[in-house]
This record gives structure tokens, C-alpha cells and sequence, in this order.
């Protein structure tokens, strides 16, 4: 083991960020590119494209929990978390280099559907991501103790992932889509099999013996997560309707509305039974909850942001004087496109969003030691649903746009980084991987909900609705979070500051 993992130094914090670093920027490349390329490449609709992004969420659902459940319980090529971060990054840099070549696979294929083809490869990419992404945020928790140094641990991670995520979107706009996805190969191979071989786990993680020997059923997850049922069924609706629209259009708005008030309904519920009995598993229920309506808001952002340019800020502007074209001609020295003015402005507001999230959680981190975890989560989510209503009724050009764009960062800079340190101190430490792929079912189910929101989009043709949309699900979420109650460790520890001022 080295000196600088024994001591937890800020360079080995540093270290264990990079597998996670590339996810970070594996998803950045995401948002950047797949849907332009979809829409502008291959000329797929908002409908189409948004089909493709379920290819993310469908990942998740099986990628996350079965590789939580199992990197818990098996040890092999050194490590609990190693394989699968290695198996991973590896497979991801493979689809990088495969999606810019859509067109030439459908030749070498026979195969003509391009959002079949799209799909199968943003579908194997997002299972790479997935496989990555829960290892390499269990490892964090697997190798820190609870409380602040945890929270540390988390804070770097989002610090630097941010970083290089804001660094994706510069070189979007410097070289192009096409050229990232290269550059994104290259990236996450590298972060995810390098950093990994200089850190070492642990054979035997620190739980309660009793709980450790307990084990979980599929029965058990399913039951876990009821507070999730509405979304699942959309979830699987949605896959179908895409299929027959025509014959199960009249029910899709009003099971979508059934789906979002079971949920909140079971929201109620959970939040009456933890005033009669306080738990773990409850608080962990909470928020799961809560953190599924951010999800639905931020996810149709990703997917959809493109559209509401198009329609409601490019008729507005003089195209000479787009500010994302002059900072793209100053990069590239070539002239811009409308079709690149798009992708310019989407990528320079996500630019501004991610360099929000990498610079905001040493800012939240100070103030969480302050006021707690959860009181600083919440408020920083509150700033994303500011950040919506302002671009939904003000964001009709395009430095409205960024500027509800760096609103909307703050809380994404909580969203990615202060959560896990609440979220693993209501869990059994032993099952880490376990749990942390449940909860990312609080993720990726909510990501399928916004294939509801798109259609909504779809047929009303009002734009302006995503982010109305999306602040009015942050505020659910804001609204959820106000009866979470602070990990132990946050209680602990501030107890302790005020015992040693007495």
C-alpha cells in the first residue's frame, strides 16, 4: 500500500477520482455529442433521439445493481472494485470509437435502421458507463471512514470529474463532436486502467458482523424500491409506446400522471413512517425519493436542451453575433455553421454548468461543516429549480441561457458529489456496491420519465415546457429533502466542535 493511501493525502484523493473522472467525462462526451450527431448527422427527431438516450437508463437498471451485488462479494485480478472499472473503461473507449461510425457499420451490416444501430451502441456505451461508475464511487466509500473525510473523498472526486467535464466541452467546440468521441476513447481508457493498478483495496470491509452475513434477494431490491414503482411502469411503457404510438398515445399522458402522483403519494407515506419510527432503511427510502424528481429534471436538460435552442433562442439572434461562434472562430480559426451554432451554445451552457459543479462542492463542503449535509444540499438544489423558471421565462437568448445555466450548476455540483457521503451513511458498508446500484435506480428510472416529458414537447410543440418542467420536478425534490434527516457522522462531529470550544 502506498505512504499516500495509509495517510489519505490530497494526491491519493486525486488518484482514487480518476476512475470516476472517466465516467465523468465519458457522460459530458454523452451530452455533447450524441444527441447533435443523432439530429444533425442523421437527421433523427426529438422523439427519436430521446428513444436512443433510453439505451442509458435500460443500462443502469441491469449494469448497476448486478455489478453492485456482485463486485460486493468477489475478489479477483487484485481488487472488489478493480475488474470491473478495468472491464469498463475498456468497453467504453471501444463504443467511442463506434459511434461517430454509424453510417459505415449500417453498410458493413446491411443493417438501414440508424436508431437501432445508435441504440446498440449507446446501449453497450452506458453499460460501460455503468459498470465504471458504481465501482468507482464504492471504492471511495470502501476506502474512507464516514464523516469528513468521506465527504472529502467525495469532493475531489466531483472537483476533478467536473474539471475534465468542462474540459469536454471545451474541446467540443475547439476540434468538433467527432474529434472528442476519439479524444473520449483515449481518456477513459487511460483514467480508468492507470490509477486503479496504484491503489489497494481491501479484502475485509469495515460492517456489523450480523449484517454483513445477511443477504438480498431480487425479491428484497424489488421490495426496496417501491417508492419507485411509478416510474418503473412508465419506464417499461415507454420502451413499448415508441412502438405503437398511434394505439397508446390516448393512455401515455394520463399514465404519466398516474406515475408522478403515485409517487409523490408514497412520498407521504415514507415521510409519516419515519415520524413514527426512525431507520436507516427509511432515511435511504427518502432519499431515493427526493433524488428521482432531480433526476427527471436534469436528464431531460441533457437530452433535450438542443431542441429548445433551435426553436426558442436561434430565431432570436443575429448568427454574427453569437458569442459561443466567436469564442468557437477564436478556438478553430473557422467559420460556424447554424447546425454548429447549435452545438456551440449547447456546448459552452454546459461548459458553464460543469465548471459550476467542479468549482461549487469545496464551497458546499465549507458550508456543510457549517450548517450540515443535507441543509447544503438542499439549498443548492434550490438554485437549479431558480435556474429553470429563469431560462423557462427569460432564457429567449443566449446569455439567458448561460446564466440559467450557471444557477442550475450549483445544484448539479451537489447533486454529483455531496449525496453519496449522505447516502452511504445510511447504509450497510458491506453491501456498498449493492446499495449504491439500488440507488441508482433513483437515477436511471427518472431518466426514462423524460421520454414523457418529450413526447408532452412532442405535441405541443411549446419548448418552453422542458424547463418549466424540469423546475417544477426540482422543486418536488427540494421539497422531499426538507424532511431527510443529517448522516450520524455530520451529528457526531459537530457535537464534538462544540464540546471542544466549551
Amino acid at each position: 500500500m502506498l505512504e499516500i493511501q495509509k495517510k489519505l493525502t490530497n494526491s491519493f484523493y486525486a488518484i482514487l477520482a480518476l476512475p470516476a473522472t472517466a465516467v465523468g467525462f465519458a457522460l459530458s462526451t454523452q451530452i455533447a455529442a450524441l444527441s447533435w450527431i443523432l439530429s444533425k448527422k442523421f437527421g433523427l427527431n426529438i422523439h427519436e433521439v430521446s428513444f436512443v438516450w433510453l439505451a442509458g437508463p435500460l443500462a443502469g437498471i441491469f449494469g448497476q445493481v448486478i455489478v453492485g451485488m456482485i463486485s460486493d462479494n468477489v475478489w479477483f485480478l487484485g481488487g472488489r472494485r478493480r475488474p470491473f472499472i478495468l472491464i469498463g473503461g475498456i468497453v467504453g473507449a471501444l463504443m467511442f470509437l463506434a459511434l461517430p461510425q454509424i453510417g459505415v457499420i449500417s453498410e458493413a451490416t446491411g443493417i438501414t435502421s440508424i436508431i437501432l444501430i445508435a441504440s446498440v451502441i449507446a446501449l453497450m456505451l452506458d453499460l460501460s458507463v455503468n459498470v465504471t461508475f458504481n465501482p468507482a464511487r464504492s471504492i471511495i466509500a470502501d476506502l474512507t471512514p464516514e464523516g469528513k473525510k468521506r465527504t472529502t473523498g467525495y469532493v475531489w472526486m466531483q472537483v476533478i470529474s467536473g474539471t475534465f467535464g468542462v474540459f469536454a466541452y471545451f474541446l467540443s467546440m475547439l476540434y468538433g463532436n467527432e474529434t472528442l468521441l476519439l479524444i473520449a476513447a483515449i481518456f477513459v481508457l487511460v483514467c480508468s486502467v492507470v490509477p486503479i493498478l496504484f491503489i489497494d483495496e481491501p479484502k475485509v470491509l469495515n460492517a456489523d458482523s450480523n449484517t454483513t452475513k445477511s443477504k438480498h434477494t431480487i425479491l428484497d431490491i424489488f421490495k426496496s424500491i417501491f417508492p419507485l414503482y411509478g416510474f418503473l411502469v412508465f419506464g417499461a411503457f415507454s420502451l413499448v409506446f415508441h412502438f405503437y404510438q398511434n394505439e397508446l398515445r390516448v393512455i401515455h399522458n394520463p399514465l404519466l400522471i398516474i406515475a408522478l402522483a403515485y409517487t409523490v403519494i408514497i412520498g407521504f407515506w415514507i415521510i409519516a413512517q419515519g415520524k413514527r419510527e426512525e431507520s436507516d432503511q427509511n432515511e435511504f427510502q427518502k432519499i431515493m425519493l427526493a433524488h428521482t424528481f432531480t433526476w427527471v429534471a436534469f436528464q431531460s436538460m441533457f437530452v433535450m436542451s438542443g431542441f429548445f435552442i433551435d426553436k426558442q433562442i436561434i430565431p432570436n439572434l443575429d448568427l454574427a453575433n453569437v458569442f459561443a461562434n466567436k469564442f468557437a472562430e477564436y478556438l478553430t480559426a473557422r467559420q460556424q455553421s447554424i447546425d454548429s451554432t447549435t452545438g456551440n451554445i449547447i456546448s459552452f451552457g454546459f461548459l458553464i454548468l460543469n465548471a459550476v459543479g467542479a468549482l461549487f462542492p469545496f464551497v458546499l463542503s465549507f458550508i456543510a461543516k457549517k450548517i450540515g449535509r443535507v441543509k447544503t444540499y438542499t439549498a443548492a438544489l434550490s438554485f437549479s429549480a431558480i435556474g429553470y423558471f429563469y431560462i423557462a421565462f427569460l432564457g429567449n437568448n443566449e446569455f439567458s441561457f448561460y446564466l440559467g445555466m450557471f444557477l442550475a450548476g450549483i445544484g448539479w455540483s451537489a447533486v454529483i458529489s455531496i449525496i453519496f457521503s449522505i447516502m452511504t451513511e445510511r447504509i450497510n458498508q458491506a453491501k456498498t456496491g449493492l446499495f449504491m446500484g439500488i440507488f441508482n435506480l433513483a437515477v436511471v428510472l427518472p431518466q426514462m420519465m423524460s421520454q414523457g416529458v418529450a413526447n408532452i414537447i412532442s405535441e405541443t410543440q411549446n419548448y418552453q415546457l422542458l424547463y418549466i418542467l424540469c423546475g417544477v420536478f426540482v422543486c418536488f425534490s427540494v421539497f422531499f429533502w426538507f424532511f431527510v434527516k443529517e448522516p450520524r457522522a455530520t451529528v457526531i462531529e459537530s457535537t464534538s466542535s462544540t464540546n471542544e470550544r466549551h
